[in-house]
């Protein structure tokens, strides 16, 4: 079999369906989870691909074989998962989905106990190699297999974040992308006040409006239409998973992730402070401010789930965010959520009487940003140092926390290679001057093209 599957990546599973995952993989990937664990019970769910269900009938047949008991949870997103392994108890938890990929693809995402990642450096290496080489150990009792429906505790659970008495009846377009938020968006309809314009809202493997990925700029218009035509006070769209969500203004505007980190902060720390909040090193002063203005504490940590994580569990912070649409909750066990800060900022809108657009257009005048740009390079390493040697002397810090990160008096720049394909992302910001940003970021890129 060799010692290798193309389908296990750096942080989790994804492949092509059949040639680089089908069920024979599925069934050896739980055959190695349940040797490399031992664990007595795992929680199992699979989203809306077409092929989902059946990988993850394989999946727990493999974890049946190896001796692990399996709770499954049925169609759900990966946050559903994290909830229910740490809400369970269980073991551990296993969500077969491939998010934002093309719909001829599909995948696996891991947790262990409390919900805590599994990825290359803590355990996937050693899945992948179990599963690859397929000389399982015999078992002395084959694991059992039930289904449980976590969905209701689950909603219970997001409801906890908000004061629903507080909310105002606003009117909300959400756009699932035929993913998995639709059904949970009709969950929590009974318990709130909205009124919901729902796009694309119905579950389709065969994603007959694309991809659910709102991050491509082609993939917001169907959203923005609706919030222009309904007069809608916010937009959300999500991923196919719903792990992440994507957030419009009244005018149909897309709100950066990296506003919302600092929305987040703010919304725990006037409930909660002083308490610790995570960042990534990308963009970073809108967020340090904020955070520090309402007696928060803000903490640096490298980008990547597996990484914000753990330093969240080292600081016990109460919110970690990404400027990719992460956004980590300690009272979630630590995990992503794509529910959570919908909920949160319709909350803020609510109490403040302040609309999406006035919540963020203050913050996005005093610290304007670039929004992350790719640009693929055949030697990413020599380009860091390039750009390095050209603005060292005259810096005032550098930080390698997560590649490059320089900062000058009215403005910075994070550079930083890809973990995944031959690309370096740059992000650029200043303090109060839209102008100076842009002139920046277009003379770092021609750098970088010389």
């Amino acid at each position: 079999m060799g010692d290798f599957l193309p389908c296990f990546k750096a942080y989790d599973v994804r492949g092509r369906i059949p040639d680089e995952l089908n069920d024979d993989i599925a069934y050896r990937t739980g055959r190695a989870y349940a040797q490399f664990l031992q664990p007595k019970e795992v929680v199992i769910g699979y989203d809306i691909r077409l092929t989902s269900q059946t990988l993850s009938q394989a999946l727990a047949k493999g974890l049946q074989d190896g001796g692990t008991d399996v709770i499954d949870i049925g169609q759900c997103g990966t946050e559903e998962i994290y909830f229910a392994t740490s809400h369970l108890n269980a073991d551990g938890g296993i969500c077969v989905t491939a998010s934002h990929n093309p719909k001829d693809y599909n995948g696996m995402k891991f947790v262990r106990e409390h919900s805590r990642p599994i990825s290359g450096d803590t355990g996937l290496k050693d899945i992948e190699r179990l599963a690859a080489e397929a000389g399982f150990s015999e078992v002395s009792q084959r694991g059992t297999y039930r289904r449980q429906d976590t969905r209701p505790a689950y909603i219970d659970h997001l409801l906890t974040y908000i004061d629903v008495a507080a909310l105002k009846p606003l009117r909300i377009v959400c756009n699932a992308g035929n993913g998995g938020a639709g059904a949970v968006i009709d969950a929590l309809e009974p318990h709130l006040p909205f009124e919901w314009i729902k796009v694309h809202h119905e579950a389709n493997g065969d994603f007959p409006h694309g991809v659910p990925n709102p991050l491509l700029e082609e993939n917001r218009a169907s959203t923005i239409e609706a919030i222009q035509a309904n007069k809608a006070d916010l937009g959300i769209a999500w991923d196919g998973d719903f792990d992440r969500c994507f957030l419009f203004d009244a005018d149909g505007h897309f709100v950066e992730g990296y506003y919302i980190v600092g929305l987040l902060a703010e919304a725990f720390l006037k409930k909660h402070s002083p308490e610790k909040i995570v960042h990534d090193p990308r963009l970073v002063w809108n967020t340090v401010e904020l955070t520090e203005s309402l007696g928060g504490i803000p903490v640096e940590s490298k980008t990547g789930h597996a990484f914000i994580k753990e330093r969240m569990r080292k600081e016990d912070a109460v919110y970690g965010g990404e400027m990719s649409a992460h956004h980590y909750f300690r009272d979630f066990a630590y995990c992503d959520s794509g529910m959570i800060p919908w909920l949160l900022v319709a909350e803020l809108i609510s109490k403040s009487g302040k609309s999406m657009g006035q919540l963020v257009e203050e913050r996005t005048a005093r610290f304007p940003c670039s929004g992350e740009i790719n640009r693929r390079l055949q030697d990413a390493g020599a380009t860091l140092k390039k750009i390095e040697a050209h603005f060292k002397d005259s810096a005032d810090a550098i930080d390698y926390t997560d590649g490059l990160s320089m900062s000058f008096a009215d403005w910075r720049f994070n550079l930083r290679a890809s973990n995944t394909e031959p690309v370096v992302r740059l992000n650029v910001e200043s303090r109060g001057n839209a102008a100076l940003m842009k002139d920046k970021t277009d003379y770092i890129l021609n750098l970088m093209a010389d």
